[in-house]
């Protein structure tokens, strides 16, 4: 803390933009940023909304205004010091006269990586490694992304307390109650891609699109991926024009994360059935779970996952109760090196 500013809270006010529903990231990371004037006021606010469009400082920066000269940016990640799709976030901060900055998490590229430097060498005051771990979780699709050469994987299920994903038709079956369902499209509209086996689109025929809390289309839709050489029926409605859909022909998922990787893919989120779900976690692939518990017992039904190849161990980030359900957040133990709190 420097004068009457909390770095802290400033910080995860930032994290929490970071965070905002309305991005579409192809490839960038999720960042936001707040102008602090010296008084401890929040004077701007902005985040990244996708490729293309501005970083969060110009953001936050053209909120601010004239507030900006002599105030304190706060950023999840360093800013960038090079011309991309979009100018050098160093030279718009000095610029608009900021005093310091202080950021969370270095950038690693090779060509934004750096911009520390160029701040400081023009005399602004640079602190860093504010929030880290909670802002490097924010980012941890593109942190992972660039670090391993494939997507961030989340892998979603919704079970009865005797761990069955449908009745004993096998056919669509509500499990989880409003509060849940609302949930769950939050995280879909927080992601890239939704994937799902043939066999859970013959069973349920989802549209895989995104809602908004109010029940209508989300602004963000995620890529639609479908896994099995089985033939789809032509009227599916993940065949229609709501958003677009990759049929992956085979199950090779590793070739499947490559090529999500190329097409610029951070975030995966697997809902498919029981046995995709088994075989991403036997690939190694699976990340992170989100699992809904739902207060009943169906008796007879499906099973969540068939068995596996090994036991795997979960570090529970988050446990929550939705309505009447119990949501389930945690990381893969031994897999990913981005640890955090969302």
């Amino acid at each position: 803390m420097t004068g009457s500013i909390d770095w802290s809270s400033a910080m995860r006010e930032a994290i929490d933009l970071a965070g905002s529903l309305d991005v579409d990231c192809a490839g960038n990371p999720r960042v936001g940023c707040v102008i602090v004037a010296d008084d401890g006021r929040v004077v701007g606010r902005g985040h990244h909304r996708g490729a293309g469009t501005a970083h969060a400082e110009v953001v936050a920066l053209a909120d601010a205004g004239p507030a900006a000269r002599g105030a304190t940016a706060i950023v999840t990640l360093e800013p960038c010091r090079h011309s991309g799709r979009t100018g050098p976030c160093t030279q718009a901060l000095l610029d608009a006269g900021v005093a310091r900055v202080v950021y969370a998490v270095d950038d690693p590229g090779e060509q934004a990586g750096g911009g520390a430097e160029v701040l400081r060498a023009a005399g602004v005051e640079v602190i860093t490694g504010v929030e880290s771990g909670a802002a490097r979780w924010a980012a941890r699709a593109w942190f992972h992304a660039r670090t391993h050469g494939r997507p961030w994987v989340t892998l979603k299920s919704a079970v009865s307390l005797d761990g069955r994903v449908a009745d004993a038709t096998g056919g669509p079956t509500t499990i989880t109650g409003a509060e849940s369902r609302v949930y769950a499209h939050r995280w879909r509209a927080l992601v890239d891609a939704i994937v799902v086996g043939t066999g859970t689109v013959l069973a349920d025929d989802p549209a895989l699109t995104a809602r908004a809390q109010d029940g209508g289309r989300h602004p963000h839709t995620p890529l639609r991926v479908v896994v099995g050489a089985r033939p789809l029926p032509a009227g599916a409605r993940v065949l229609d024009d709501a958003a677009a859909t990759h049929l992956h022909r085979d199950h090779d998922l590793g070739a499947l994360m490559a090529g999500l990787h190329a097409r610029e893919v951070q975030h995966v989120l697997v809902e498919g059935g029981p046995t995709l779900a088994a075989a991403f976690l036997d690939a190694g692939l699976v990340d992170e779970v989100l699992w809904f518990v739902a207060p009943f017992i169906l008796g007879d039904g499906p099973i969540a996952l068939p068995a596996l190849e090994r036991m795997l161990d979960v570090d529970v980030r988050d446990v929550l109760v939705m309505g009447e359900d119990v949501v389930v957040e945690g990381t893969l133990r031994g897999g990913s090196d981005v640890h955090g709190h969302r």
